[in-house]
């Protein structure tokens, strides 16, 4: 049995890690608080002190990290660079120098904002970065110093992440939806929405498996959509299952129409060829994903 530590467990992806974690070994979580989502205790680990972080990781003395904490919030990044920076690039840093010190794996999640939106075909992992803003150029920054650590790693870019739980497009489609009659909608981003649950399971199995080289590799749903497909797909399967009284009308409007103070990729599909014949995973589609995901017990209720 190993020895797990997982950074960030009360996040969207941590809160799911520490489900698919749990049957490989012994998981010592982290949260900023020190408290778990369900009232549990746990480590406390705020990544703004970054002199604590190798020496949690010399006290619990893991076999492998797993590093769930991020700097998310898109467009406040481009206000407070510094902070962004801190939590996407500098604090991992220091996670991978303290597991090269004492032989652990870093397993590492980043963002397909390390790409500009301007491809026409899934992008590869040796496809060139150009990142759009300060959030994909503070996460760009985390990868390289991870690659640059010598620390055995494995770091998995992933996009349009969901669950039913936290802030993310999901619960904001089924609150607002259950408010209006109808909304607009972006049409013209086009990604592959992957649920937080999928990257944890992933997660577990090439962690079971063993890290077959160190490097980068993409993991999202199968399949392609918009943010507009992705709500009409929402509310036809939260109708189906009872979960909205009635679907709203969804308009499809343009990221122009819609202004952020950071600019998003265009088209940010990622092609997982790579991760699916090392570990011999089978991914699906995104549909298939939503549905699972809205079927689970935690999708119907509002927590």
């Amino acid at each position: 049995m190993s020895k797990i530590l997982l950074l960030g467990a009360n996040g969207q992806v941590g809160q799911e890690l520490r489900r698919s974690l749990a049957p490989l070994g012994e998981v010592v979580a982290t949260t900023r608080s020190g408290e778990l989502p369900d009232g549990g205790r746990c480590e406390a680990l705020d990544l703004a002190e970054l002199d604590a972080i190798a020496a949690l990781i010399e006290r619990v003395g893991p076999d492998v990290v797993v590093n769930a904490t991020a700097h998310t919030a898109v467009d406040r990044a481009e206000d407070e660079p510094e902070v962004a920076f801190r939590a996407n690039a500098r604090a991992p840093d220091r996670i991978a120098q303290a597991c090269a010190a004492r032989g652990a794996t870093l397993l590492h999640y980043s963002t397909d904002y390390v790409f500009d939106g301007s491809g026409t075909r899934p992008y590869r992992e040796d496809d060139a970065t150009a990142p759009l803003g300060v959030y994909g150029a503070s996460k760009l920054a985390g990868e390289q110093a991870i690659a640059a650590s010598g620390a055995s790693h494995l770091i998995l870019r992933t996009a349009w992440v969901y669950a039913t739980h936290g802030a993310n497009f999901l619960r904001t489609m089924l609150r607002v939806g259950a408010e209006r009659d109808e909304l607009r909608v972006v049409a013209d981003q086009i990604g592959s929405p992957t649920p937080a649950w999928l990257i944890a399971d992933v997660s577990a199995v090439i962690l079971r498996q063993g890290l077959a080289e160190s490097g980068v590799r993409h993991l999202v749903a199968g399949g392609e959509t918009t943010w507009h497909g992705f709500a009409e797909a929402i509310f036809e399967r939260a109708f189906a299952q009872g979960l909205i009284a009635r679907k709203p009308v969804v308009h499809p409007i343009a990221t122009a129409d819609y202004p952020t103070r950071a600019r998003r990729p265009a088209y940010s599909v990622l092609d997982t060829a790579r991760l699916r014949g090392e570990y011999a995973l089978a991914l699906p589609d995104w549909r298939t994903a939503l549905d699972r995901t809205l079927s689970t017990d935690s999708a119907k209720s509002p927590a």
